[in-house]
C-alpha cells in the first residue's frame, strides 16, 4: 500500500515528482545502512523481540505520518524523515525474520513455510496497490497510511503470541567481533556469496524495468492502465510461483533457483521487442513466478545449511548485498537510455542478465549443493585418536575403523 499512498501523499501536499523520488528513496537507504547491524543484534538477542521492536517503531513512524497528513500539517521533509525511520526498522526486521523461522518450524517444513510467507507477500503486492488506490481516492493518502500503521500493530501482536523456545546464550563477544564473524561465515560459503553477488547485479539490471517500463507504457502501450495490468500479472505470477514452491522438493535447490530466477529477464526482452500488452504481461507473469520460487528456495537453503547462531548475520549480508546496487540501477538506466535508446538499453539489460545466469550455473557449488546437509559421521580430535592408538596398538581392526572417521588426522 505504501508505495502508492506515499507517492500521492507527497503530491497532495504540493510536492513535485522529484520530491516523490526523494521520499521513496529515503525509505531504502536507511534499510541498507542498518541491515548489517540488524543481523548482529538478531543473532545476539531474541529474534522475536527484535521483530516486535521493529514493528512498534513502524507503528509509530507510520502513525505519525498519517496524523500529519490527516491534519494537514505534513511537509515533504517530515515524510522523508519518517520514511527513513521505517526503513531503518525494516533493516532490523528482515534478518531477524529469516533467523526466526527455523526456531518455530520443523526442518522438513522450512520450504513450505517460506513458500507460505512468499505467498502472503505476493498477495499483498496484488491487493495492496488496489486497496491503496481506492482509499486515496475515497479518503486521502493519510488514511491509507493509517491503516498501514495498524498492520504493523497486528504483526507485533501476532509475534508476541508466538511460542519460541529460548536459545542458549553464548558468551557475549564485542559487537565488531560478531559482525566480523558474520562476514567470515558469509564469505566461507562460496555458494552464499556467489548467489548474493548474482542478486546484486540482477537488481542493478532490474532497474531498467522500473525506470524504462513506464516510459514504454506511456509511449507505446496505452499508458498507466496497461502498465498496471502488466504489474498485476507479475504479482499473480509471484503468487503462483510461491504456491508451487510449497510442493517442489528439488535435490539441488540452488540449481533450480538459478534457472527460475533467470526468467526475470523475459519481460525485459518482450518490452524491447513488442508493443503487445498480453505478451509482455505473459513475460511478467513468468518473471514473477520465477522470482517467487527462487526466493523460497534460497531462504530454505540458507536456513538448512547456515548454523542458527550465525543465520541472521549471514542473512543481513545477503540483504545488504542484494539491495545495495538497486538504487544505482534506478539511477543509471535513464541516462543510458538517453545515450543509446530505450529499446537498446532493454536489450542490453536482458543480454547481461542471461550471461549472469549462465555464469551462476557454471559455479560447481551452485550445481551440487544438496537440499539439506549430508549426515556427518562423528569427528574425533587428533589427540584423542592418538590416545586410542597408544592404548590399543594390538587391535588389528582399529586403524581400519579410524580411517572411517571423516576429517580425522593422526599425529606422527
Amino acid at each position: 500500500m505504501v508505495a502508492v499512498a506515499l507517492a500521492f501523499a507527497v503530491l497532495e501536499i504540493g510536492g513535485s515528482v522529484a520530491d516523490v523520488g526523494l521520499v521513496l528513496a529515503a525509505g531504502t537507504f536507511p534499510l541498507v545502512a542498518t541491515v548489517l547491524v540488524g543481523g548482529v543484534v538478531a543473532d545476539r538477542a531474541s529474534r522475536r523481540a527484535v521483530m516486535v521492536a521493529a514493528d512498534l517503531v513502524r507503528v509509530s513512524s507510520q502513525g505519525a505520518m498519517a496524523a500529519l497528513l490527516i491534519t494537514g500539517a505534513a511537509e515533504v521533509w517530515m515524510l522523508a524523515l519518517l520514511a527513513a525511520v521505517a526503513g531503518a526498522a525494516t533493516g532490523f526486521f528482515g534478518p531477524a525474520s529469516t533467523g526466526l523461522l527455523p526456531e518455530v518450524v520443523l526442518a522438513e517444513q522450512l520450504q513450505p513455510a517460506n513458500a507460505l510467507r512468499t505467498s502472503a507477500v505476493s498477495a499483498g503486492e496484488i491487493l495492496g496497490p488496489i486497496v491503496a488506490g481506492v482509499l486515496v481516492a475515497a479518503a486521502g493518502a493519510g488514511w491509507a497510511i493509517a491503516i498501514d500503521a495498524g498492520t504493523f500493530a497486528v504483526s507485533a501482536a501476532c509475534l508476541l503470541a508466538l511460542r519460541v523456545t529460548p536459545r542458549a546464550r553464548e558468551q557475549r563477544s564485542p559487537f565488531v567481533t560478531d559482525l566480523r564473524a558474520g562476514w567470515v561465515a558469509f564469505r566461507s560459503r562460496r555458494w552464499v556469496w556467489t548467489f548474493v553477488a548474482y542478486f546484486a547485479l540482477v537488481n542493478l539490471l532490474w532497474g531498467a524495468w522500473g525506470t524504462l517500463g513506464p516510459n514504454v507504457a506511456e509511449r507505446d502501450l496505452g499508458g498507466a492502465a496497461a502498465w498496471g495490468a502488466i504489474l498485476t500479472a507479475m504479482g499473480v505470477g509471484a503468487l503462483a510461483g510461491s504456491l508451487l514452491a510449497a510442493r517442489v522438493r528439488p535435490s539441488r535447490p540452488l540449481l533450480l533457483a538459478a534457472f527460475t530466477d533467470g526468467l526475470f529477464a523475459l519481460p525485459l526482452a518482450f518490452l524491447a521487442a513488442t508493443s503487445s500488452v498480453p505478451l509482455i504481461a505473459c513475460g511478467a507473469f513468468l518473471a514473477g513466478a520465477g522470482m517467487a520460487l527462487t526466493i523460497s528456495l534460497w531462504e530454505s537453503t540458507l536456513q538448512h545449511h547456515v548454523p542458527g547462531e550465525s543465520l541472521s548475520r549471514v542473512s543481513s549480508y545477503d540483504w545488504f548485498g542484494s539491495l545495495a546496487f538497486y538504487p544505482l540501477g534506478l539511477a543509471i538506466w535513464g541516462p543510458t537510455a538517453a545515450a543509446i535508446g530505450v529499446s537498446t538499453s532493454l536489450w542490453l539489460s536482458f543480454g547481461l542478465a542471461a550471461v549472469l545466469t549462465l555464469v551462476l550455473i557454471s559455479v560447481p557449488d551452485i550445481r551440487r549443493l544438496p537440499a539439506v546437509p549430508e549426515e556427518r559421521e562423528p569427528w574425533v580430535p587428533s589427540s584423542e585418536l592418538g590416545r586410542i592408538v597408544s592404548e590399543a596398538p594390538a587391535d588389528p581392526g582399529l586403524l581400519t575403523d579410524l580411517d572411517d572417521v571423516r576429517g580425522a588426522e593422526l599425529d606422527d
